[in-house]
């Protein structure tokens, strides 16, 4: 993880970057009602891009909509796989609660309940055009229904395919979801320039080998590619004259692909980018600590819109009111709910997390934790393995690999999440009332996985 320095210095460069992105279209002339982009990528971790002080990643697009809007420093997925999380952040709900608590495609084929309220419907409905671009991987289609959908060879010509719908004559509002299959492996990098692996930063959470370098470089080069697409957005809305009248939205679905991350309710996967850009937000360029989840990122959109349903519940909330404060009041807490990612990997975690201390409750702690296919045979994995390495990154591997019904940290004292205080008897008294934490959230949100309490 980078240092404040390194971000300090990074940052200084971030405005000449943006500088470049920021020439004025036409004349704006924005509709009665504002648009909204959200555009969403495929593992992209924490940290990496240059808006979040990575000297090494170029992301001229994502830096551009930092300075002209707000960087998140504490958002979270709730659940760490495609999917399930994706259904989450279209509907406000988590995944134990929508239905889709695992990967929809081939064999997998979790899907949401077909009477589940989803944002593009709910958009629709308040009488904005629709349409979706890239990896869709949610279900069922009557639920999440779009009313056009475009593809693309890569992340600019996928914007390109879009651009006479951001362009239309059609008077109405537009919802346009955008989403990359980068940086998703087999970490696709076509037209990005070459990374030295030696110029990589390894995280903490990862061994620092000749192979890791080599993946994570290929990760850098990918995380570039699917931040093309956003460039040549933003590009297409200046153009349109509608960067004045459009909410933009960038997040990432999970973690880094990489085992430590992605599938797991550890930092490295359930922390990550978050950069919204309000165009009738006065303070620009700044960070915010508030802790956010993507189950807010439906009420946010809505409550931008001014589309709110009535009588419609969210497990999340708006976080409008906090995208211009640095540290807004009340956004100290958050939680996540996994299940699934292969329909093979079944091991289900309920997280609460506050500013200091994080409880991760593994509801099937007596199974070894399962793997995603890619990140079994990822490079960086199979070479430790091979080796006999006792460690990956700093964590045993025997820990990561057997791990107790209860994880306790201290995320002040213990950010790499190694020193579990859940046996600790100075800390009894946060894990109950973090227990309590969980079975209430639990309760609010309809969890099936509730029961366990009683007889498992």
């Amino acid at each position: 993880m980078t240092s404040d320095i390194s971000r300090r210095t990074f940052m200084a460069g971030v405005g000449a970057t943006a500088a470049a992105l920021s020439a004025e279209g036409r004349a704006a002339q924005p509709a009665t009602r504002p648009n909204v982009l959200l555009y969403v990528v495929d593992d992209q971790g924490t940290d990496d891009a240059g808006c979040y002080g990575n000297p090494v990643i170029r992301t001229p697009g994502q830096d551009m909509l930092a300075a002209e809007g707000t960087r998140f420093t504490r958002a979270f997925c709730t659940t760490p796989s495609c999917s399930a999380s994706r259904s989450t952040i279209l509907t406000g709900w988590h995944n134990h609660a929508n239905g889709m608590y695992g990967l929809a495609h081939s064999y997998h084929h979790f899907q949401s309940f077909d009477n589940v309220k989803t944002l593009p419907v709910m958009l629709s409905d308040a009488g904005y055009r629709t349409a979706r671009a890239g990896k869709y991987h949610v279900a069922p289609p009557e639920a999440y229904r779009f009313d056009e959908a475009f593809a693309g060879k890569s992340p600019v010509d996928m914007a390109d395919n879009c651009r006479d719908f951001v362009t239309g004559e059609d008077d109405r509002p537009f919802f346009l979801y955008f989403c990359t299959t980068e940086p998703h492996r087999p970490f696709r990098r076509d037209g990005s320039q070459p990374i030295d692996p030696a110029d990589v930063i390894v995280p903490d959470y990862l061994p620092d080998t000749k192979e890791s370098r080599e993946e994570l470089a290929q990760y850098y080069m990918s995380v570039e590619r699917a931040d093309s697409g956003l460039a040549r957005l933003i590009e297409i809305l200046k153009e349109a004259g509608q960067w004045d009248n459009t909410l933009v939205v960038y997040i990432s679905d999970n973690g880094i692909a990489f085992p430590g991350a992605k599938t797991n309710l550890y930092e490295p996967g359930m922390r990550l980018p978050c950069i919204v850009r309000s165009p009738r937000q006065k303070k620009k360029g700044h960070a915010c600590d508030a802790m956010i989840t993507w189950t807010y990122i439906t009420p946010t959109i809505l409550d931008f819109c001014d589309a709110m349903p009535e009588n419609h519940v969210f497990h999340g909330r708006s976080f409008l009111a906090a995208l211009e404060e640095e540290h807004p009041r009340g956004f100290d807490e958050i939680y996540a709910s996994h299940t699934f990612h292969e329909v093979t990997m079944y091991y289900p975690m309920r997280v609460v997390r506050g500013r200091r201390y994080k409880l991760i409750w593994n509801i099937a702690s007596g199974l070894a934790y399962p793997f995603a296919q890619d990140l079994y045979a990822s490079a960086t994995w199979r070479a430790m393995r091979e080796r006999g390495e006792a460690h990956y990154g700093k964590r045993s591997i025997d820990a990561y690999m057997r791990r107790p019904p209860f994880e306790l940290y201290d995320l002040e004292e213990d950010p790499h999440e190694i020193n579990n205080l859940a046996d600790s008897p100075e800390h009894a008294t946060i894990l109950a009332e973090l227990k309590e934490k969980l079975r209430a959230f639990q309760e609010r949100t309809n969890d099936p996985w509730i029961h366990k309490w009683e007889y498992e």
